[in-house]
């Protein structure tokens, strides 16, 4: 399939830089755009304008498209302000030297982009890791380049709830391994029986074994070993389980014999690691091997824009008929306001508890809500998340007029992305005429525009 993307010069690059430029990458098969559009984009930063005008113009792209930048300008960026441009929403930057180097750097990432984004579009992965927020995308984006594209071992960390199983078995299904996943929980080990279930044992090798039995590592042989709560292994069986991804073999319990044993490995845990490596509870040795690549899904006060999402996809798998069903606004607002100190788990026992009280057709209404989980007036707002943005925002000098002006442009694009471009319902929805968005959104193109000339 033909890729595409769209390019725009910020400042002054060296004169040919561009038709050079789009000339190999059309050699290259690469169909290239004037305008921004959703997907993927190029930005050539040459120059003069100063650091404010690369970051903006950063930020505005990034919100529409992956955004490759590449530095065009006679003297190199500074280390900082190379990471400023990644800060900014810039997904890499490239240093210009060839237009045919630049351009197989482009078409290699262009690629790389493309197939993770079509795993992102997928059913299998849409419907398993739900959320659209920018954070929650970063993770899946992340999760699904990592599953897909490496072999690595993997370190899950976060909060109870988060989906750290969910992510797991995601690994799983995009590895390609034609083995199992094979889950072992941690926290259910009995130092009896621990090197059993890990190692499996013969026939006679302690009281009860009437039978030989493969443990985990074996079960796990072409396929994924995902150790639960991997920081309650007490410090014996760490170090048996360093041996075996060093030396990819085992001993049954009772048995003189080396079986082979290749997996990929995926722990999770609530707990801090390193912190328990600097205090002597959990090897450094094994840490590191288990943590070359490290995943933090965030907690849901993380991302409460993914809350309704969320909520709509609890009610379809609630629902016999799989349709769900839609809130009352009174219902939306406790949902959207309420603490899930258990995260996502917590949000879908709560939708649950609200689903099993609400009887016939319609939408779940207040009466649905538990009497003993209901709000007592009013949900404050602005709430927390919002206090907190705003005095991050002041703590970085950020001025009223600015402040305000990038408020009003993210709940546009929010209420625009949530109502599929439809400028009748957004203004309905954002309290003001069809009219007056049409004319905010002009103007916002054209300062964007103007921006970049």
């Amino acid at each position: 399939m033909a890729l595409s993307i769209w390019m725009q010069t910020l400042g002054t690059p060296a004169a040919g830089t561009e038709p050079l430029l789009r000339d190999a990458l059309d050699a290259a098969g690469i169909a290239v755009q004037a305008e921004p559009a959703r997907g993927f984009g190029v930005l050539l930063c040459g120059g003069c304008g100063g650091a404010s005008d690369r970051l903006q113009a950063v930020q505005a792209l990034a919100g529409q498209a992956a955004v490759l930048a590449v530095d065009c300008a006679p003297e190199p960026l500074a280390p900082d302000a190379m990471w400023g441009m990644l800060e900014a929403g810039a997904t890499d930057l490239l240093p210009f030297s060839s237009a045919e180097l630049c351009a197989q750097q482009i078409v290699a990432r262009l690629q790389r982009w493309d197939a993770v984004q079509r795993l992102m579009a997928s059913t299998a992965v849409q419907g398993w890791l739900v959320g659209d927020s920018p954070v929650w995308r970063a993770l899946v984006h992340s999760v699904v380049e990592v599953s897909a594209f490496t072999q690595s071992p993997v370190l899950i960390t976060g909060e109870t709830g988060t989906g750290k199983d969910l992510i797991a078995q995601l690994i799983h299904k995009l590895s390609g391994t034609t083995g199992e996943l094979t889950v072992l929980d941690c926290t259910t080990l009995s130092p009896e029986l621990a090197g059993s279930e890990l190692f499996g044992h013969e026939r006679g090798a302690f009281t009860g074994a009437t039978n030989a039995r493969d443990g985990a590592f074996a079960m796990a042989d072409g396929g994924i070993l995902f150790l639960d709560e991997v920081g309650e292994l007490p410090l014996p069986l760490q170090a048996q389980l360093l041996r075996v991804i060093q030396e990819h073999k085992y001993k049954r319990v009772g048995s003189n014999i080396w079986n082979p044993s290749h997996f990929r490995l995926v722990c999770a845990t609530n707990r801090d690691l390193e912190a328990d490596v600097a205090a002597g509870t959990f090897r450094a040795d094994l840490y590191y091997r288990i943590a070359a690549w490290r995943c933090r899904p965030p907690p849901l006060r993380e991302r409460r824009s993914d809350i309704l999402p969320l909520v709509e996809h609890f009610l379809r798998q609630l629902d016999p008929k799989g349709q769900g069903r839609p809130l009352d606004p009174a219902v939306r607002e406790y949902l959207l306001a309420r603490e899930y100190r258990g995260n996502v788990r917590d949000l879908r026992q709560t939708v649950a508890r609200i689903w099993y009280r609400h009887a016939g057709p319609g939408p779940l209404t207040i009466g649905d809500v538990p009497p003993d989980e209901r709000l007592h007036g009013a949900p404050a707002w602005p709430d927390q998340p919002f206090c907190d943005a705003i005095r991050h925002a002041v703590d970085r000098g950020v001025g009223l007029a600015r402040l305000g002006q990038a408020a009003a442009d993210l709940a546009i694009r929010v209420v625009l992305e949530q109502e599929g471009d439809n400028n009748q319902r957004a203004a309905q929805r954002l309290g003001v005429t069809d009219r007056a968005l049409q004319i905010r959104r002009k103007a916002a193109r054209e300062e964007q525009a103007a921006g970049r000339e």
